[in-house]
Order: C-alpha cells, then structure tokens, then sequence
C-alpha cells in the first residue's frame, strides 16, 4: 500500500510538472507575439517603445507567482534580442529590468493578498517601481547606448522617461487587468490551471468599465507624449 501511494505521488508531482511546464510556454509565446504586436505602436524615440509583453507577464506572475513572472521575462527578453531587437544586450538588461520591476513587483503583492485589492495595489506598485528602476537605469546605460553624455540624459529623465513609463505602465497594467480573466478562463479550460469560484458579476462589470475608462485615458495621454495630437 506504501509503495503505491508514494508511486501514485510521484506520477501526481511528474503531471503537475507537465502542466506548469505546458502553461509557461504557452504563456511565453503569448508573450512573445504580444511583443510582435507592440512594434506597430508609435514610439517618443528611437528607442523607447509601448511593450504589450508585459500584460501577459504580469498575468503569469499572478496565475503562478513571481518566479514564473522572472522566467518568461528572460525567456522573451533573450529571444527578442536574438530575433527583432537592435539593441543588443543592452536591451536585453533593460528588458529584464523593465518587466521584472513591473510584473515580479505585482505578482508578489498580489501573492500576499489574494483579492482585487491586491491586485490593483500590485499593479498600482509595480508601474511605480518600474518606473524609478527604468530611471536609475536610463541613468547608468542610455549614454552608452546612444554613445551621448551623461548630462544630456539626465536632461531627459524628467519630460521624456518618466512621463513615458509611467504612461506606458498605467496601459499595461490596465489591460492587464481587463485580459486576467479571459486568459484564466481559456487556461482553465485547457485544464492547465485549476478552477476557482468567480466572484459577483456586478464587480467584474465595474472593474471592467474603470478599466476601460483608464484605459482610454493612458491611451490618449500616449497619443500626446508622442505628438499625435
């Protein structure tokens, strides 16, 4: 009877293993062609530009915590650079630390309290952090990107990479907040994830229409950062 029960355990971690290794790389080519959607946005420079990536990253930080968020953000940071990226390295590290900032940040809040709240706090917390870790980083690497002096960077900090990320952020993360829900229904029908009760239809309608409305306010501020009206 041992035997079998410690067999039968064995056979249930080998499974759950399958799964979460079949969800992360569905959720990783997800975000990858997110990424491949996100070049046709406009972009305020040569090299800043909007990255849907993020949405799905933060929504597998929230599926299946912080660690998974880390790992599809290499994984999709590393074949970018080797696929449609000009920015070499460089862009791999502020890759990472973009989607790591944004998504590891909300993933772990949402991780401790497991509500909406926690998930708008999450989301709320990460664009933040996210942005002052965009402005160290800026900072540190940009003069060697663009091959200018530090002072001329420093001289953008203020009007263009902070009113940018914190834009680009608050787009991300209000569409990850409309996308969460269909994606975990999709994955729960896939039997990828494990089911859960829903919560009153009324809630998911009122986050839905706030999001909608943020939504389109960080779109149109995104229109004006870029000069389109």
């Amino acid at each position: 009877m041992k035997d079998t029960t410690e067999k039968g355990t064995v056979q249930s971690k080998k499974h759950l293993s399958a799964k979460t290794v079949a969800t992360l790389g569905m959720l990783t080519a997800i975000a990858f062609a997110a990424k491949l959607v996100s070049t046709v946005f406009p972009m305020v420079s040569g090299f800043l530009s909007f990255d849907l990536k993020d949405v799905i990253i933060v929504i597998t930080g929230f599926i299946m915590g912080p660690l998974s968020a880390f790992f599809v953000t290499v994984v999709v940071s590393f074949i970018e650079m080797i696929t449609i990226s000009s920015t070499g390295v460089i862009g791999l590290v502020m890759n990472i630390l973009q989607s790591c900032a944004f998504a590891c940040t909300a993933a772990a809040i949402y991780r401790k309290d497991h509500k909406m709240k926690g998930a708008i706090i999450g989301l709320v917390s990460g664009v933040v952090v996210m942005t002052i870790v965009m402005l160290l980083w800026n900072w540190l690497l940009t003069p060697l990107y663009m091959h200018v002096e530090r002072s001329r960077v420093v001289g953008m900090l203020i009007p263009v990479f902070l009113p940018f990320n914190l834009v680009k952020g608050g787009i991300n993360a209000t569409l990850a907040m409309l996308l969460y829900k269909p994606v975990v229904t999709a994955l729960r029908k896939a039997k990828l994830v494990e089911a859960s009760k829903s919560g009153k239809g009324s809630v998911k309608w009122g986050v839905a229409a706030v999001s909608f409305v943020l939504l389109v306010s960080f779109v149109m501020m995104a229109l004006v950062l870029t000069g389109k009206i």
